[in-house]
């Protein structure tokens, strides 16, 4: 008796996620690398803006002419606030993006792995084509 071998393909709608998953990690990446330099900026910016603010305050004791630089002081921690504000909300999205990042190889390795086992996917070599 002859075995009969059955060969699974991937269903168009298998390939048409292993396409998206391809085109949408390495935008993931590219974002999460822009995120975390916004990110770095942002605690720069802070971090001027305590110095300066400290400096004024600083220059506002030793004044002996009455010169009032209190709403400016206030007007840089207000700005300082909102730095603190853009922050949290860049951190919150860099972690989402980190979690879709980490969920999409995950799913493509399972994905591989699944066509692999089935002997419907080969890995090619790049200097074949």
């Amino acid at each position: 008796m002859a075995a009969l071998a059955v060969v699974e393909t991937p269903s168009g709608k298998d390939a048409l996620a292993e396409g998206l998953l391809d085109l949408m990690s390495p935008a993931v990446q590219q974002l999460d690398l822009h995120v975390h330099s916004v990110r770095e900026s942002q605690v720069e910016l802070r971090e001027h803006i305590d110095k300066l603010a400290s400096e004024l305050c600083r220059i506002n004791e030793h004044q002996k002419v009455a010169l009032d630089l209190d709403p400016y002081v206030k007007k840089l921690l207000n700005a300082r606030r909102r730095v603190v504000l853009v922050n949290n909300i860049l951190q919150n999205a860099q972690e989402r993006l980190r979690r879709l990042n980490h969920n999409v190889a995950k799913e493509t390795a399972r994905r591989k792995t699944m066509l692999e086992a089935s002997g419907a996917f080969t890995p090619r070599s790049p200097s074949k084509p």
